[in-house]
């Protein structure tokens, strides 16, 4: 990425890149919670928050049922957490109209989908240079590139390179490999070859310098940014359908996911499509204390997935704001259950 400015640069073209394959990652693919494996499990959870996973469940298929969206936003730890798989068959079952997450959502899943391993471990790696540090990165890069030339969103992009063979032989002509080299050995467990595969959008709303992809000397800031910027688009376009009630779920994202949120809905109200009668939930381990969201002193006031997607989003539309208290390992496959069970 080139610089003209007055100030010095970081020069990319100094990194040392390494296979991933030599790199030592906590999850495999036998961590991976496999849909079936659902009907086994026990929860551990309050009849509270079972009553209130019983109730949004009941919501979103009502939702579905009568044509309004369910847009759904995650942050990274649901795919680390091995949960990928339930929402790619969520995604199947057209549960969904939208998915949304930041990039490290995108990375973690494109790695499962690459090579069936993911979440380095990063003490060992930091210690000797080389987090984030695996080419196998470059393909994120080379697929932002070429998804900006042709003005596609981030989400799109990648989940072209999993799906379509000529995508990713652009992708490899831009980074300078033999045809052939990108290989997707698992795009089974991909949430984004999921929705790719059902032409249902799923946007990354990305930052710069907060992603391994952006330490490589293929990274272009212009091309996360562009696609990015076209994903947070498409997902504002999305909330304009929220005139009539729908769902926002908000899982494990304490901050990006309400502030995408924020901006889309403002910017739907501005145009006359005013979200009403909306259901919002929000998935988190934290404690939750509403009578905290007033106090500036308080540690609550700063939990902008609570004040706002729970609290403040659900009073200004006339809706209804409901928080998933628990660890998601817990509580998502519980909420998966009985969408399945409602689903027939």
């Amino acid at each position: 990425m080139e610089y003209k400015g007055k100030y010095e640069v970081f020069d990319a073209s100094q990194i040392k890149t390494y296979p991933v394959a030599e790199r030592d990652n906590k999850v495999k693919l036998s961590d991976l919670l496999d849909p079936a494996q659902v009907t086994e499990m026990r929860f551990d959870v309050s009849d509270y928050v079972n009553g209130q996973i019983s109730e949004l469940a009941g919501e979103i298929v009502s939702s579905r049922k009568n044509g309004k969206p369910v847009v759904f936003f995650t942050g990274a730890h649901l795919i680390k957490n091995g949960l990928g798989k339930l929402v790619a068959d969520l995604v199947h079952r057209k549960v969904f109209t939208l998915v949304a997450g930041n990039a490290a959502t995108s990375i973690h899943d494109f790695e499962l989908c690459l090579f069936g391993e993911t979440s380095e471990y990063v003490p060992q790696a930091l210690e000797k240079g080389q987090f984030g540090m695996a080419f196998e990165f470059n393909y994120l890069n080379g697929a932002l590139i070429a998804g900006n030339r042709l003005n596609l969103g981030y989400g799109e992009s990648v989940g072209r390179m999993m799906h379509d063979p000529s995508f990713r032989e652009q992708v490899e002509e831009i980074l300078g490999l033999e045809r052939g080299t990108i290989r997707f050995e698992y795009p089974e467990v991909s949430v984004q070859y999921a929705c790719f595969q059902e032409n249902i959008p799923m946007t990354i709303h990305a930052g710069i310098g907060t992603d391994v992809i952006d330490q490589h000397v293929w990274f272009d800031g212009e091309a996360k940014g562009g696609c990015s910027g076209r994903d947070f688009l498409i997902y504002a376009r999305e909330i304009t359908g929220f005139t009539k009630g729908g769902v926002i779920l908000n899982v494990g994202s304490a901050v990006t996911g309400p502030e995408v949120f924020l901006k889309a809905a403002s910017m739907a109200g501005n145009i006359g499509k005013v979200p009403e009668g909306i259901i919002t939930a929000d998935f988190d381990i934290r404690p939750y204390d509403p009578h905290s969201f007033t106090n500036e002193k308080s540690v609550g006031y700063y939990f902008r997935d609570q004040k706002s997607i729970v609290t403040r989003v659900p009073q200004a539309y006339n809706g209804k704001g409901m928080y998933i208290g628990g660890n998601q390992k817990q509580t998502f496959p519980l909420f998966y259950k009985k969408m399945v069970e409602l689903l027939g």
